[in-house]
């Protein structure tokens, strides 16, 4: 047995309690917050910690959690539409349930019919505040797919709001998203030093215009700026400025739109500097019931982990017919040597064991979630493996760059690190250091990213497991499930 369900429930409740805690108790640094943990988790035996036992193999089917940017923003969508949605296959982790309780908070019916679906009574239009003459605080936690969503829909209607979080959600630039709600008329502000959280916001309705906004740092900002646009009173017009990363997930908000009723117009290349209109005509409709697609970044651990092993994995809830951009992980997995098999809901990995996985050089910029698990699939590789174009991983849950570079470093491998990328070479015979203690930087995917070390047939220590509450609360239950030891 891998782990105890139960204790893990603990570790997740405390984390969150703790992550209040650190933010109700002042100015502490992110960093100061998750050193703390860190120490829990070292000087105390479980629950503050996992061991995750040698993999031989992973072989078997895996049905995935419905997808974490999927499932907030059909919950957004459905708040602003015409008509009650049912949204089926709702991810159940802690950034749906900050959603989900900012919905509470501000008064929008929401019909709990189990933690996978609900029912949102749409508001047909803007969403403004229960308390017009009182400001309305919402704590996010660190939750990014509810933040900066939240943080332009809220401008379009009427009150005064204060969105905030943890200490690392104070660290998660936002200002290129409230520089582009300034365009447009909006009374909102982050905090001036940083470019960070609280966000507070004067609301007073918004007449349309034009924004140009930088697509550098994340695809966030746009996603929610179209996002909010149909319920402004007026022609929206929203043009990238430099370059637009993380594009996929740009065509997934647009896609997601149409299913709700509003066509965005795009001008221009997608990968280049597209500029976007929603007409004013444009409004949201209840499509009456939406499926949440499995996740596929959540898919990357276990397609790498049959890679890795030469088992047999097939991911159900996302295949050749999804929206997301993270199933192209696959083909990365088919460069380095595992055999791939799409279905249109579905992906099976396997490898020929004769077949080493190779070193590969890619792009990852489209896939930045996903590209995490690539750098632990590279330290079973042969020669070097270049993972490129993630700067985004500097603004991520956490440092996400650094804390690749540290953990690959204690198993072994040896990583150069530059701004925007970095390249890893595998231990020595791809023979992975024993018992080593993974901090997790209160980062789901860094847990769940190095559990897979384990296939090295070593014992790898997950600090503070219970961060994968975040976006997979039952992810060591699944990996158990098809794990041979």
């Amino acid at each position: 047995m891998l782990f105890n369900a139960a204790l893990l429930s603990t570790v997740a409740l405390l984390a969150q309690q703790q992550s209040v805690q650190a933010f109700t108790a002042g100015p502490t640094s992110y960093r100061q917050h998750a050193q703390r943990l860190m120490v829990m988790g070292s000087a105390t035996a479980p629950p503050e910690t996992l061991t995750v036992t040698p993999i031989k193999s992973l072989d078997g089917t895996v049905t995935l959690p419905g997808s974490k940017s999927l499932s907030n923003r059909c919950l957004l969508l459905a708040a602003l539409s015409k008509g009650e949605t049912k949204v089926d296959n709702l991810l159940e982790s802690d950034d749906i349930r900050y959603m989900l309780e900012a919905l509470d908070t501000l008064q929008v019916p929401v019909d709990r019919l189990s933690p996978e679906s609900v029912t949102v009574t749409g508001q047909s239009g803007p969403i403004d505040s229960p308390t017009p003459e009182e400001t309305v605080n919402l704590f996010l936690g660190n939750a990014g797919t509810a933040m900066r969503p939240l943080a332009a829909a809220l401008c379009m209607g009427q009150g005064k709001f204060v969105l905030d979080g943890v200490p690392r959600m104070r660290e998660r630039p936002i200002a290129d998203l409230i520089d582009g709600l300034q365009q447009l008329g909006a009374d909102v502000t982050c905090v001036e030093e940083t470019g960070c959280p609280p966000v507070t916001i004067n609301a007073k309705g918004l007449k349309g215009g034009k924004a140009s906004i930088s697509g550098k740092m994340s695809s966030q900002f746009l996603s929610s700026l179209l996002m909010a646009a149909p319920v402004v009173d007026g022609d929206v017009t929203i043009e990238i400025k430099d370059e637009l990363i993380s594009a996929p997930y740009v065509a997934l908000t647009i896609g997601l739109m149409k299913k709700f009723g509003v066509n965005v117009r795009i001008e221009g290349n997608m990968d280049e500097r597209p500029i976007f209109h929603i007409d004013a005509s444009e409004e949201y409709k209840s499509p009456g019931s939406i499926l949440v697609e499995g996740d596929a970044s959540s898919a990357s651990y276990f397609i790498a982990g049959a890679a890795i092993t030469g088992g047999t994995v097939t991911v159900r809830g996302c295949g050749s017919d999804s929206v997301q951009g993270d199933v192209a992980f696959a083909n990365v997995m088919e460069q380095m040597g595992a055999k791939v098999t799409w279905a249109p809901e579905s992906i099976t990995v396997t490898r020929d064991p004769s077949v080493q996985l190779k070193g590969v050089d890619v792009d990852c910029g489209k896939i930045p979630d996903a590209a995490m698990t690539l750098a632990v699939a590279a330290l079973f590789a042969e020669g070097p493996t270049t993972i490129r174009n993630v700067y985004s991983w500097r603004l991520k849950e956490t440092e996400r760059m650094k804390a690749i570079v540290a953990e690959c470093t204690k198993l072994g491998a040896t990583v150069e690190e530059f701004e925007d990328y970095c390249i890893i070479h595998p231990p020595k015979d791809n023979k992975i250091n024993d018992n080593v203690l993974i901090e997790t930087y209160d980062d789901h995917r860094m847990a769940m990213t190095f559990s897979l070390a384990a296939c090295g047939g070593v014992n790898v220590i997950i600090n503070d497991p219970g961060c994968t509450a975040k976006t997979f609360p039952t992810y060591f239950d699944m990996l158990e499930s098809i794990a041979t030891h």
